[in-house]
């Protein structure tokens, strides 16, 4: 018996002498005597796998220190609705100036995008979103000193650089910590912390003048008063406090960022895709907890690695081969409708749409304030209990719907009949819009994208889908005024139609993911394909 077990010990030792030889950079992951697997047996082994079902207070951690920077995001966006009146009156902007200066947010975005898979491959999930506050803090220095439309452009591209990246590297970052059965929810905090930024400034862009509302809030501004006066007493120089209070908004935030970034362990996947084997196994234990057993998931996630690494590294121009083609199509139809479904003209310029709906703009911007973070936090809830496919069809109904509505709104509006519904129906089909895509369609694509795409793929198919958003992104907010003026009504049931078409797909082609861990995700659409 004992010599039995001795040879079998023996062959064992061969086996991985020859597996170390082929592979290596993996000795942590040898010590359970892996064999290679088809895609068919990690989905088996992978539902077979439930794993340690907690969520420990360093995945948490992790996945609050990230979403910070998307609240960078959410301030962008929010910012060009609050200032409009303010920087058009101020700098005298024409309609096509400030046009590019709302949109150019999005321009800097497709850049950021077509850069931010190669970054988050070479630099890491953690680094990359170091890097991204270099440019936010820039961006938001520029527009608050700017003196005319270049400087605020300039300013609001660079921080359209650095919301592009971190667009990508946040959803995936979170995707590839989380356990599979919180993994929805977290990614949508994503959304839920964008929200928080486009909420803060639809508020207080009610009270505060342009340039403050780039640089300080509220209570900031009394403090800067009150030291404005003590200055002058005692003849200290200004310069120095201008600047200190016009870098609050924008550089203290992202040097919490900075800084609590020190703290989050980097991706196990990324590391494990680097070969960095014993670091993916010790970020996994610290994400996991000391007293679980993390060598089925490392070994599940190596092998994955290893399959998806048998054709090397996928450029952008082999991307394009059947193979892909399902996780392709499906990533990139969700974010091209997401975009052509008008949702960045709506958050940008809601101001402008209820000043043209004869509704105040101030009480509604604070409705949408008021109810967005609610909204998007149930989302956050319940995209683990319904479903993505689910929740996404119930985001296009109800965003088709307002915008139709608003269609109708504003047909009413250019033939005088029935004028005082239009304020209602405009406030109604506007929070209605907002509300509904922060709700589901929002977020959801960013969780699909980050969850379809196998590891040697996510570089140029991620690349390829973020600059898909950002582009189509730019073109609607660029357009969108021009468009308002045009035909409004047209214009949103153009918007309608394409929400309606957005349920068609969704229906027919994108899969739920719901309660399937990444592999298994990835191998399913594998075979499906073959």
């Amino acid at each position: 018996m004992e010599r039995q077990k001795s040879m079998e010990k023996g062959l064992l030792r061969k086996s991985l002498s020859i597996r170390e030889r082929k592979f290596p950079n993996e000795d942590v992951f040898l010590e359970a005597g892996l064999s290679r697997k088809s895609p068919r047996e990690i989905i088996k082994k992978a539902q077979n796998d439930d794993g340690d079902c907690r969520v420990t207070a360093s995945v948490f951690l992790s996945t609050f220190v990230a979403v910070a920077g998307s609240f960078c995001t959410g301030c962008g966006a929010g910012f060009s609705s609050g200032a409009q009146a303010g920087i058009t009156k101020d700098l005298s902007l024409s309609v096509a100036e400030y046009s590019m200066f709302g949109s150019i947010l999005t321009l800097g975005g497709l850049i950021g995008a077509i850069f931010s898979g190669k970054v988050a491959d070479v630099l890491g999930r953690k680094r990359t979103m170091l890097f991204c506050e270099a440019f936010c803090i820039t961006g938001w220095l520029a527009v608050a000193f700017a003196q005319d439309a270049l400087w605020l452009d300039c300013g609001r591209l660079l921080l359209g650089i650095g919301v592009g990246l971190f667009s990508y590297v946040i959803p995936v970052y979170i995707a590839e910590i989380a356990p599979k059965h919180v993994r929805g929810s977290f990614v949508f905090a994503n959304q839920l912390m964008q929200n928080c930024g486009i909420a803060l400034f639809f508020i207080i862009g009610n009270f505060l003048p342009w340039r403050l509302l780039a640089t300080v809030g509220m209570i900031m501004s009394r403090c800067y008063n009150l030291l404005i006066q003590k200055m002058t007493r005692y003849n200290l120089n200004r310069s120095i406090f201008n600047i200190m209070f016009c870098m609050f908004p924008g550089f203290v935030p992202c040097v919490l960022h900075v800084f609590c970034l020190f703290f989050i362990p980097e991706s196990p996947r990324w590391l494990a895709k680097k070969g960095r084997d014993k670091e993916c196994r010790s970020a996994l234990q610290r994400l996991r907890g000391s007293d679980v057993d993390i060598s089925r998931e490392a070994n599940i996630i190596r092998d994955t690695i290893e399959i998806s690494e048998l054709d090397g590294e996928t450029g952008m121009t082999e991307l394009f081969q059947r193979r892909y083609a399902y996780p392709l199509v499906i990533g990139v139809g969700l974010m091209f409708l997401q975009q052509l479904s008008g949702s960045s003209g709506m958050t940008y310029y809601a101001s402008s749409l209820f000043q043209k709906g004869g509704f105040p703009s101030a009480v509604g911007t604070s409705v949408i304030a008021t109810i967005m973070v609610p909204k998007a936090m149930l989302g956050t809830i319940i995209v683990d209990k319904l479903g993505r496919r689910t929740l996404l069809m119930a985001s296009c109904a109800a965003m088709g719907f307002s915008a139709l509505l608003l269609s109708v709104s504003y047909g009413f509006q250019s033939f005088g009949i029935l004028p005082d519904l239009t304020p209602i129906f405009t406030c109604i089909g506007v929070l209605g819009h907002i509300v509904s895509f922060a709700m589901g369609m929002g977020g959801l694509p960013w969780i699909i994208m980050a969850e379809i795409f196998p590891m040697n793929v996510k570089v140029s198919a991620g690349t390829l889908v973020t600059v898909t958003n950002w582009l189509f992104g730019w073109v609607v907010t660029y357009t969108f005024n021009f468009m308002l003026q045009w035909n409004a009504s047209g214009m949103f049931f153009i918007f309608s139609m394409v929400s309606a078409s957005s349920i068609v797909f969704i229906y027919f082609l994108v899969p739920e993911t719901k309660g399937r861990s990444l592999e298994e995700i990835q191998a399913l659409l594998s075979n499906s394909v073959q």
